[in-house]
């Protein structure tokens, strides 16, 4: 901007101030002459103030409006340019802060958006996962326990160890009961107490044969002895003195016992059940008769040979093994007594 030149002084004016005052009275000027400005200074005094806006408000520019801030006028008057934020130009600190702060909370609010987003698509992939494993769990189930893939059919039977005394056909009306049903769901140990309830049966094993199938191993209680009852029949015993079957005669391979068959002397039968227990299968097979009177005098009559004093339950082992060597060696005896093994005697 152009500063405006002074006005041009006259000659006399420069005259008047050089020359020597002239003698005489000297004339004051009035009070409102005195304090009108001139004219050269009301012409110098727009352009003095003007001057220090520009650089203020250069000053301000350059450094983001941190320095040189351009004072209002007190006259009122506006200054000539107002930087606006928007313009890239910011007049105060504090409209910086706040355009910055704008732009902050967008790209925070973006952010936000986009973790929510991510968040919810996390969840949809894990529901749906879970889904799925339900589904598969749930057709799993159905095919184990309610398809008939798994279920039982009697048809599929193993069955063995009846023995000479268990009827085949008990053990499969038990089994019969359980057809149909899912091999997960079947209760094997139910059927065992089941097979194990019948004469004849010592103990039951049941296994699963998949997909729809059971292995049933029975162990029998086979009889080693037989008692004559009052009636004529007779009854078959096992190892354990427990009966397992009935008879109208006793079978040509087992002794026949006569013994007391009272409750008090119940010791009797057990001590010879014993005794029969013990012996070597060739031994056992060649008792016809076995006696007993009390727990210490059990005695016996072979099928094709003497008759043997055996004596009390006691080392039975011991007394069979004395038998057999004796039974080679005195073929023609009547009588062999191994009531004492170490001390036999033969008559």
């Amino acid at each position: 901007m152009q500063r405006p030149a002074d006005p041009p002084r006259s000659t006399g004016q420069r005259t008047a101030r050089t020359s020597t005052p002239v003698a005489g009275p000297v004339r004051r000027p009035s009070a409102s002459r005195a304090s009108a400005p001139s004219a050269s200074s009301a012409a110098r005094a727009p352009a003095s103030a003007a001057a220090p806006g520009i650089l203020q408000r250069a000053l301000a520019t350059a450094t983001g409006g941190r320095l040189g801030r351009l004072d209002e006028p007190a006259t009122g008057a506006q200054p000539a340019h107002r930087p606006s934020p928007g313009s890239g130009t910011f007049a105060t600190p504090w409209a910086k802060t706040k355009a910055a702060s704008t732009t902050v909370s967008t790209r925070m609010e973006e952010r936000l958006k986009e973790k929510r987003s991510a968040h919810r698509r996390l969840l949809s992939a894990r529901w749906g996962r879970r889904a799925l494993y339900a589904g598969g769990a749930a057709a799993a189930a159905w095919v184990l326990l309610m398809s008939p893939v798994f279920a039982f059919d009697e048809q599929n039977i193993e069955a063995s160890g009846f023995g000479t005394v268990v009827d085949p056909a008990d053990v499969e009306s038990i089994v019969a009961e359980q057809s149909g049903t899912s091999l997960v769901l079947l209760n094997t140990a139910h059927v065992e107490d089941r097979l194990e309830e019948l004469v004849g049966v010592h103990t039951a094993e049941v296994e699963r044969v998949w997909p729809a199938g059971l292995r049933i191993t029975i162990d029998s209680a086979e009889p080693v002895a037989a008692i004559p009852v009052a009636d004529g029949t007779v009854v078959l015993l096992d190892q354990t003195g427990t009966q397992v079957a009935e008879a109208d005669e006793a079978p040509a391979d087992l002794p026949l016992v006569n013994v007391p068959l009272n409750a008090e002397d119940a010791r009797i039968l057990d001590g010879v059940i014993a005794v029969i227990d013990e012996m070597p299968v060739e031994l056992r097979d060649r008792i016809r008769d076995i006696e007993a009177q009390t727990e210490d005098s059990i005695h016996f009559v072979l099928r094709d040979g003497p008759s043997v004093e055996w004596g009390s339950a006691e080392e039975s082992a011991l007394k069979a093994e004395v038998l057999l060597v004796l039974l080679d060696e005195r073929a023609g005896a009547e009588v062999i007594d191994v009531s004492a093994p170490t001390l036999p005697t033969v008559s």
